[in-house]
């Protein structure tokens, strides 16, 4: 699904850049400017400066007039504002409305998909007019703390992006390079639990005659653990010296 993130009035160079930032790392690349303070923001220092790296996502963004013009091509678009307006649409919650609106593109649900989705941004120091509100089919509003609700301009298209992202499947995380920890077998976890039967015995923690189920007990407690191969050979260690400490003591 097209997805547009559209700015309207943004009066920062300074934001243009980290919701370009913002975007590309959620791994959208359509920006719209309307009517932004400076004509030449996107080539502004400020902006580039706050991309860090995104720049061609600036790059491909344009700047139209009207937002008649941002909006063509898509058929749902969603405003951005913590205040719902009267004869307005329906304010919403971003996880659940962009939830429902990603499941519509899935091919068993049967119903026409939306063409592609705008979310809209307003200015940084009005938000969004109501005309611009109305417009829109759904008004997503973040919820914050009641006492302090002000995001900064980038940060909300963050949250959005983000949400809308992991709505439409999200990203698998990236491998680190390291490879993962191999989990010990049964067998291992038999070895390691033969070994501190021993070790107790011998540090007079463990009376055989009197063994109080300690050792299934200590089974369960390794299965929950989920041990490593590496944790398992350090557990191992830990007996060893227990062993050796109780055979120096009886010298």
């Amino acid at each position: 699904m097209q997805t547009r993130f559209i700015l309207i009035e943004t009066s920062h160079a300074g934001n243009v850049g980290s919701v370009a930032r913002a975007m590309k790392v959620m791994g959208f690349d359509d920006l719209v400017l309307v009517r932004p303070r400076w004509p030449d923001v996107l080539q502004r220092e400020e902006a580039l400066a706050l991309a860090s790296g995104a720049d061609d996502v600036l790059a491909r963004a344009r700047i139209v007039p009207t937002l008649d013009e941002a909006l063509d091509g898509v058929s749902h678009v969603c405003a951005t504002a913590m205040t719902p307006r009267d004869f307005g649409p329906p304010t919403v919650a971003p996880r659940a409305h962009l939830a429902a609106l990603a499941a519509q593109s899935a091919p068993e649900h049967g119903a026409a998909a939306p063409t592609g989705v705008a979310f809209l941004f307003g200015s940084e120091r009005h938000g969004m007019k109501n005309e611009d509100v109305y417009r829109c089919h759904a008004c997503l509003s973040i919820p914050t703390a009641p006492d302090y609700g002000s995001l900064n301009l980038a940060a909300a298209v963050q949250l959005i992006a983000y949400e809308w992202r992991q709505a439409l499947g999200g990203f698998a995380l990236v491998a680190s390079g390291t490879p993962q920890p191999r989990l010990a077998d049964a067998r291992a976890v038999a070895g390691l639990l033969a070994h501190w039967e021993q070790a107790l015995v011998a540090v007079g923690f463990l009376d055989p005659a009197a063994p109080r189920k300690l050792m299934p007990r200590l089974n369960q407690l390794f299965n929950r653990a989920v041990p490593t191969e590496e944790e398992v050979h350090i557990l191992r260690g830990v007996a060893r010296a227990m062993l050796q400490t109780a055979a120096q003591a009886r010298r």
